[in-house]
């Protein structure tokens, strides 16, 4: 039986990364889960033929069951299932649609708990579940409060889940990186140039969350600055981290 991995979000930025990276482990097959078709052909072309591009909407309950009829189908031996498909908006809770509002929490929190349910039972001892959260997670962030929210229940269910399924030897490891210079990261808001404090670059995150998760840790910070931020988030009241927040945004919003 082929080992294969489950990546979704895997034409973005991160995803290309997580991808370049699980080709060095012992997989046989990964399965590249994405919106796209375009993008996942070329995302096979640039990897090889160990790729196999698997078009799905992570918002689309069709196309959840399709992928999931695939797995039961198939009854694949999987060995990684790397949730990283993720969206978020910045701006006021009150411009958003309610369409936006259920596309980020059908994309952040009910997809990654229903893909978890869905690879456990083909999952053996030494078989490894990362989901990517945020250093949003670690404290309420206004203007970015739905992404920040979702990511704190990824955090918690991932490092609960970590727990109930240690008898079964799998890992599960909530991902929290800090800005990742990817395509998700508006450069400009509102005509005006961002600034990113502790911007790292994507390969530097895949390779500390794959290297945390084969330590059996529950959660992967990468760099100083974030681990900085994960320790203010405890010692500080998160009312004073949020008017720092507000006060480093007070340019954009």
């Amino acid at each position: 039986m082929a080992a294969i991995a489950v990546i979704t979000g895997a034409t973005g930025g991160l995803g290309q990364e997580f991808v370049r990276c699980v080709l060095k482990e012992n997989i046989d097959e990964i399965w590249a889960v994405a919106r796209n078709e375009k993008r996942l052909n070329a995302l096979k072309e640039k990897f090889g033929d160990a790729i196999r591009p698997v078009r799905c909407d992570l918002a689309n309950s069709s196309d959840l069951a399709d992928l999931f009829a695939l797995t039961e189908s198939e009854k694949p031996d999987i060995r990684l299932l790397i949730n990283n498909a993720g969206i978020g908006k910045m701006g006021s809770s009150a411009e958003f649609p309610d369409s936006d509002v259920v596309q980020e929490i059908d994309i952040n929190c009910k997809a990654v708990c229903l893909l978890c349910s869905h690879a456990i039972p083909f999952m053996k001892p030494g078989s490894r579940i990362l989901n990517i959260s945020s250093a949003s997670s670690f404290q309420p962030v206004p203007y970015i409060n739905l992404y920040a929210a979702s990511k704190a229940f990824v955090r918690s269910y991932t490092r609960a889940l970590n727990v109930e399924l240690r008898s079964k030897g799998i890992t599960c490891t909530a991902v929290c990186p800090g800005w990742i210079d990817t395509e998700m990261l508006s450069k400009e808001y509102n005509g005006r140039p961002v600034k990113f404090p502790g911007l790292v670059t994507p390969d530097r995150v895949a390779v500390k969350a794959l290297r945390d998760s084969a330590k059996g840790r529950d959660m992967s910070v990468c760099t100083l600055f974030v681990k900085y931020e994960h320790y203010l988030s405890k010692v500080l009241p998160h009312k004073w981290l949020m008017k720092i927040w507000i006060n480093g945004i007070k340019d954009y919003v």
